[in-house]
């Protein structure tokens, strides 16, 4: 009798153990196993975009013409950039009350030799702040994208510009560093086929309630600030929606677009302004600015504050998306 007791005990032992091996199977492979892992490639732009914008927002600074030594520091950092992945650099200079101003041009020297030009822009001052987002994340990116686009076979030209003076009190001026360039494109009669601008690409925030809009737009859009934006007039809508069907198609990182009037204020605070203004078609790449990042036109507005890991999806999608809209109409007659 105790011989059959022992035993229907350790067969119930072994049932229940059996079952409890079973639930714990079951329970660990509902969850992933695999740790999410940057591509080598990924974590080399993500450690380039933090290293310029270090440099530019903490070890130079504030730069502006009131700290006119910082701007000049900026403006040789980014050229010196530029030249060490082998580009062409014109400077264009020009003069405000005694200071000279310099937009930086780069070109790579073995692209194509096609009258169609492609212009990937960001504004290096900043508004009286060290300006981590508002700018550097644009320049730092910018930097990227022309390294990572060095190698690639291109049907179109591809100039990178470095922009002064987007911050007030030049802001939507005549003397804002891209309106003197749009104005003396437009001179040359230069053969512009579109403007992406990246002004500010590094503030991201998944939490409730992060992503503000102007009046009457807000239902239309998510809310969290986990997405970088594109903007476009009604001009630029053919190049928006390309740029973002490209985007989508080289990235799973979220994208949001829209297109409003040329002249509704908020929409055109940027460099693409200018392009605009001369009727060239031009986007804005952006993470909302003020109506996301807190920072915006503060002391705050610092390198630890920015997401480099998404910032790095962003250039990586955009570097796709460029290089789709550049190849588009390869080979053929345009």
């Amino acid at each position: 009798m105790i011989k059959l007791k022992r035993k229907i005990l350790s067969r119930i032992f072994s049932y229940f153990t059996k079952a409890i091996i079973v639930y714990l199977i079951i329970m660990s492979t509902t969850y992933g196993w695999s740790k999410e892992e940057m591509s080598l490639s990924q974590s080399d732009i993500k450690n380039n975009l933090k290293s310029v914008i270090y440099d530019l927002s903490e070890n130079i600074g504030t730069r502006n013409y009131s700290n006119y030594k910082n701007l000049d520091k900026a403006a040789a950092y980014i050229i010196n950039k530029f030249n060490s992945l082998g580009y062409v650099i014109e400077i264009m200079e020009y003069e405000i009350n005694g200071q000279i101003f310099k937009n930086i041009i780069a070109q790579n020297p073995g692209q194509s030799d096609s009258d169609e030009i492609y212009i990937i822009g960001a504004h290096y001052d900043s508004c009286f702040n060290p300006g981590a987002d508002d700018n550097a994340s644009g320049v730092a990116g910018l930097i990227e994208l022309a390294r990572l686009l060095k190698e690639e076979k291109l049907s179109k030209k591809i100039r990178f510009v470095a922009f002064v003076n987007e911050e007030p009190p030049y802001f939507m001026t005549d003397n804002m560093g891209s309106r003197v360039y749009t104005k003396e494109l437009k001179d040359k009669k230069e053969n512009i086929k579109a403007a992406i601008i990246l002004e500010m690409i590094g503030y991201y925030s998944d939490e409730k309630n992060s992503q503000r809009y102007p009046p009457l737009i807000g239902p239309f859009f998510p809310n969290k600030g986990n997405y970088i934006a594109v903007v476009g007039n009604i001009n630029s809508r053919k190049l928006l929606k390309k740029v973002v069907r490209n985007f989508k198609s080289s990235s799973e990182f979220p994208v949001e677009s829209i297109v409003v009037p040329g002249f509704i204020s908020g929409f055109n605070f940027s460099d693409h302004w200018s392009f605009w203004e001369e009727a060239y078609p031009a986007i804005m790449i952006t993470d909302t600015a003020f109506h996301r990042n807190k920072n915006y036109h503060k002391n705050s507005d610092l390198p630890d504050t920015l997401d480099y890991s998404r910032m790095s999806e962003v250039v990586l999608g955009l570097k796709g998306s460029i290089i789709e809209l550049v190849n588009e109409n390869k080979g053929k007659k345009t």
